[in-house]
């Protein structure tokens, strides 16, 4: 009589998971900070919410993926990086409401559980969450046989921050003669891949090993550079100046990304020669023979996060941002209006 089917001959490897999580522990306790409680292997991760400096603590959550950004991992075989994409794509978002983030969950899904694979991806994670002062406190590693190609898998995020209710960044104190300062992208960040890998891979007919002679490294080194994060940039900003609205560029670019946070009555008038533009988006565009209003639709153009503050304030942000070797850019100014992003400047003609 033969034996009886089990878990691993159906694709489910336990073992593997074990040994994922032993290499991905130390990274992942590296993350902690002192108000986590217990280890890795409860079933919840366990927080002490104090009440520490914070009058009226709201709880800010956000959750996000990397999307097909993903692809050009699986097409380099690097995967120690990605993981990066996932945090910045939360954290990111929750910073320009004002929090701080507290801890991160992750949730990668794959078709084989491959653990030196795993701890590459959860590596990265627990990089970056240490990068933006957060904890990693739980995760879910799950093993789906049959479901994703070989060599393929998912990740995506849960983060958890913390603000002063006093304090949130809500955009809606946002007048007309505010000023907005662009702070840099790292790249092309994690959204719009869609149409870069079109470009790229269909209409430019290149491959992830091609050496791209203005950018100085090669097309895959170039689109996996990993999202910038920004908490260290921006949460000491909070406690000094009265930073009014925060805008993420992400998916939808300016023009659907800045109108989230206008209050009633306003416009918005961005300048496009007001920072440097990455030769990447410049090579995308050339390549792909994309509309600018496209780009700048889709992509962030060289500027991952958007301060909005008052005239009066705009020198010395701008000070403050230099002192910490930041550089900043005067972007553009809130307008009477309803709601419009208006490009000027360079490819607009205005």
């Amino acid at each position: 009589m033969g034996e009886g089917l089990t878990y691993a001959s159906a694709g489910v490897d336990i073992d593997a998971g074990n040994r994922a999580v032993e290499l991905m522990k130390q990274s992942v306790k590296a993350t902690y900070r002192p108000e986590v409680l217990g280890d890795i292997g409860g079933f919840g991760g366990l927080f002490a919410l104090g009440a520490g400096k914070y009058k009226e603590p709201v709880l800010v959550s956000g959750t996000d993926g990397v999307g097909t950004k993903l692809r050009i991992a699986f097409m380099l075989d690097k995967h120690d990086s990605i993981g990066q994409d996932a945090v910045a794509m939360c954290v990111n978002d929750i910073l320009v409401q004002g929090a701080e983030p507290l801890f991160f969950l992750d949730y990668l899904a794959v078709g084989k559980l491959e653990p030196e694979k795993v701890a590459a991806v959860v590596g990265g994670v627990a990089a970056a969450c240490k990068e933006s002062g957060c904890a990693l406190i739980g995760g879910e590693t799950a093993e789906m046989a049959g479901f994703y190609a070989d060599g393929e898998y998912d990740i995506a995020g849960f983060a958890v921050g913390i603000a002063d209710k006093s304090k949130l960044i809500t955009g809606e104190r946002i007048v007309p003669g505010d000023i907005l300062i662009g702070l840099a992208s790292s790249g092309v960040h994690s959204n719009g891949f869609s149409l870069v890998r079109k470009i790229c891979f269909e209409a430019a007919k290149l491959t992830t090993e091609d050496y791209i002679s203005e950018l100085g490294r090669t097309l895959g080194e170039e689109l996996l550079v990993p999202t910038r994060l920004y908490p260290k940039v921006c949460l000491p900003l909070f406690e000094r100046f009265d930073i009014r609205g925060m805008v993420h560029i992400t998916g939808g670019g300016f023009y659907d990304n800045i109108p989230r946070v206008l209050p009633e009555g306003c416009s918005v008038e961005v300048d496009s020669n007001a920072w440097p533009q990455p030769v990447i988006f410049e090579l995308l565009q050339k390549w792909g023979k994309v509309a600018w209003t496209e780009m700048y639709r889709t992509f962030n153009m060289g500027i991952g996060m958007i301060l909005v503050v008052s005239p009066d304030e705009a020198m010395a942000v701008q000070h403050h941002l230099k002192e910490q070797g930041e550089a900043s850019y005067i972007i553009g100014k809130v307008t009477a209006g309803t709601g419009e992003v208006v490009m000027r400047g360079g490819v607009f003609g205005e």
